[in-house]
């Protein structure tokens, strides 16, 4: 079995490629859900919508979020009335948080609501949510931006839709870890698994609040030898989103030798891209094994390589 702990899009791609490689049914996404939020009354999963609409080929290959061949009807119409719209919600997305919003508030929890989601949607893999117990990704600005004064918390939608991740942060925090439990299966998938695969994720905000449920960091480390992580730094930069800059603005390095130093209690190898290669040293100095390989998956091709790259590298 292979699991993958998994953010948004480059998670959502690396399981694209797993898929071509292993029986969808032996993949298991523990997904971040501290970008969850309440808006308009509906729970809105980013990160697990972002992985079902990647699997099941509906997502929207341009933006890397949300349904192609959208309509904005809904929203057009909030507009006119006065609304917030600064959270696009396309009306085939809707449905989706129509529908978990629904469930949940009939009682069903979280995980099991999601597995309903992927099965609709045609998913073989099995998509979990780290939690089903709210945990809230929150950022205190370093900086004015937009008339939010510096020394602010922000939830992490209104830092990374509304302020663009365009300003600077002084902390993050995970609001609600503490008290949150692993949603059922988490740790067994974790315990079980041949392989668990980091996925090439911001490592502050969307491996990281995974961390932060208790257990799992314990779970990860005792199968040290087979967490194999995807560093999401290329040349000392993120592909996508604000990574290598939350990196420096919380004390790290923006590099692959950066994240293998975050990553070094519980994962025992690291796969960094060919343009790293010359890092390869300095990455294992840090008590994490190098393997160099294509990662830019610029391709289901090069998706399905590096899926096999990391489970080559596990066995």
């Amino acid at each position: 079995m292979l699991v993958a702990l998994a953010g948004g899009v480059g998670a959502a791609r690396l399981l694209t490629g797993a898929v071509q490689v292993v029986d969808p049914a032996e993949v298991v996404a523990i997904v971040n859900t501290g970008d969850d939020m309440v808006l308009h009354g509906l729970h809105i999963s980013p990160d697990i919508d972002t992985v079902i609409y990647t699997l099941a080929d509906l997502h929207n290959r341009s933006t890397g979020w949300g349904v192609a061949t959208e309509s904005w009807v809904v929203m057009a119409e909030l507009a006119r009335l006065g609304g917030e719209t600064w959270f696009h919600l396309g009306d085939r997305d809707l449905a989706t948080h129509l529908y978990r919003t629904q469930r949940l508030g009939e009682g069903a929890p979280l995980h099991e609501v999601t597995d309903e989601i992927a099965r609709a949607r045609g998913l073989g893999v099995r998509v979990l949510p780290m939690s089903d117990d709210p945990v809230r990704t929150r950022l205190v600005l370093a900086e004015e931006a937009e008339g939010v004064s510096a020394g602010t918390e922000v939830a992490f939608q209104q830092y990374f839709v509304a302020l663009r991740h365009a300003v600077a942060v002084r902390s993050v925090r995970f609001d609600g870890a503490a008290e949150a439990a692993p949603a059922p299966g988490v740790l067994d998938a974790i315990r079980d698994a041949e392989v668990v695969v980091v996925s090439p994720s911001n490592p502050v905000v969307s491996i990281g609040p995974i961390l932060a449920v208790p257990g799992v960091r314990e779970a990860l480390a005792a199968r040290r030898d087979q967490v194999v992580a995807v560093s999401p730094i290329v040349a000392g930069a993120a592909l996508k989103g604000p990574a290598d800059r939350l990196l420096v603005e919380l004390g790290h390095e923006s590099s692959v030798v950066g994240v293998a130093r975050l990553h070094a209690q519980w994962a025992g190898t690291l796969v960094i891209d060919e343009q790293d290669a010359h890092l390869k040293a300095a990455v294992e100095a840090e008590g994490v094994r190098a393997v160099v390989a294509r990662t830019v998956m610029s391709s289901p091709k090069v998706a399905a390589s590096l899926a096999t790259t990391v489970l080559d590298a596990a066995r």
